[in-house]
């Protein structure tokens, strides 16, 4: 390939159509294209590489370190789990109209993996997600407030600050009806004022959260048992 071309296409952060050029050569040299279907395609893998750039980015940012797709899920395991419902959440439609989602049930059913494709699958429609954060409390209610997507995953079963309760409130309070929330756990809502040590921030909490909330009951058996009787059969 042209040294030369492939140096003015990398100073114009066109690197897809350099690393795609020699391949749409050879293509056009062994059937002819027309000029302007190979610049088509050139300009496709150009975008197909930026967006494969942007969905790294964009899982990163979320903290989603292993993607998990629905097409891994084993449904036949536990053939209650509403397949359709949770399908339809992982299109990411009911971001757009600041829904929220709570998938609730016992341990090891598989919420962890629904919430991460639904989160992917969210990504990939091109929204903003976040399943984890630190920094100070400013930072925090901040950075929670700006997705378009929060997944909060096992609610209530992690030790939580003296403040959670006021910080998880003023997240709420401002994501209500303009951005959607994930949350996943195995703890029944009336218990949420237990954990969270404050049951009016609590009840706050449930009541804008459930009123545009789908309600995913997982029931079943544990993935996670099956995976270690497997693993000691073998």
């Amino acid at each position: 390939m042209n040294a030369q071309l492939s140096t003015r296409l990398r100073h114009l952060r066109l690197s897809g159509m350099v690393d795609a050029l020699p391949g749409r050569v050879a293509q056009a040299e062994a059937a002819p294209l027309p000029h302007l279907e190979f610049l088509e395609l050139l300009v496709e893998d150009e975008l197909a590489r930026r967006a494969d750039r942007l969905f790294a980015r964009r899982l990163k940012q979320a903290g989603i370190t292993v993607v998990k797709t629905l097409a891994e899920f084993d449904w036949t395991f536990n053939a209650k789990i509403p397949k359709a419902k949770i399908v339809e959440l992982a299109s990411a439609r009911f971001v757009e109209t600041h829904a929220g989602v709570l998938l609730i049930g016992p341990p090891g059913v598989g919420k962890s993996h629904i919430a991460t494709a639904i989160a992917v699958g969210a990504i990939r429609a091109g929204r903003r997600a976040q399943a984890d954060a630190t920094g100070a409390r400013r930072e925090f209610v901040q950075q929670l407030t700006r997705v378009d997507l929060l997944a909060l995953e096992d609610f209530g079963m992690k030790k939580l600050g003296a403040n959670a309760a006021e910080d998880l409130l003023e997240v709420f309070v401002r994501r209500h009806e303009t951005a959607s929330t994930l949350i996943t756990t195995n703890r029944p809502t009336q218990d949420w004022g237990v954990f969270l040590g404050d049951v009016p921030a609590a009840t706050a909490i449930l009541d804008r959260f459930l009123a545009h909330a789908t309600i995913v009951q997982m029931t079943g058996k544990s993935y996670r048992l099956r995976q270690r009787a497997s693993a000691a059969d073998d």
